[in-house]
């Protein structure tokens, strides 16, 4: 018979090995799909559009004001003196430069917004997985974005339903 400290030693490496397989198994998420279901991302997102709305709305206003100046000025240029002509048509010329300028700028700003509230939803993103991946004991979650660093994992090494899940609930107690 068989001392129990030695079947007590056999146990606890057999449980040991087999955490060690356990926790260096290779698992992955697919990032598209996180971004895609993640709640936070919609939020941001239509948080971004509704800025960006407004921001294409002061630019489409101000080219409406330019486009009736214009059609005035059509209508009354036969009534004006070469002088007055001239000086209508350097201002409509230099409001027309200036509204360009602000539309790319505005272009500009509404391009670096949608950056940041990128950002900040693969942010939270990867903030999460490394808190998950520690607390399950995984070594590497690699993430997959279809652009081929994973080209085959099997399914069972997909984290992606499993970290979605806990990244929402996580987000919703945040409300």
């Amino acid at each position: 018979m068989l001392p129990v400290f030695v079947v007590i030693a056999v146990l606890l490496s057999a449980f040991s090995l087999f955490k060690t397989y356990q926790s260096s198994e290779l698992v992955y998420v697919d990032v598209n799909k996180l971004l895609e279901g993640y709640k936070r991302t919609k939020v941001v997102r239509a948080d971004f559009e509704q800025k960006a709305k407004v921001m294409k709305s002061n630019v489409d206003s101000l080219i409406t004001g330019w486009q009736k100046e214009l059609k005035t000025y059509e209508k009354e240029r036969s009534k004006m003196t070469k002088k007055e002509l001239a000086l209508k048509q350097e201002l409509l010329g230099n409001k027309q430069q200036q509204i360009g300028n602000y539309q790319q700028a505005i272009q500009k700003q509404i391009q670096e917004e949608e950056q940041k509230a990128t950002q900040t939803v693969i942010n939270d993103i990867n903030d999460f997985v490394k808190e998950y991946g520690k607390s399950k004991g995984y070594k590497i979650i690699f993430g997959a974005s279809g652009s081929g660093n994973i080209m085959y994992a099997d399914a069972g090494t997909d984290l992606t339903e499993e970290v979605l899940e806990g990244l929402n609930k996580e987000f919703e107690g945040k409300k």
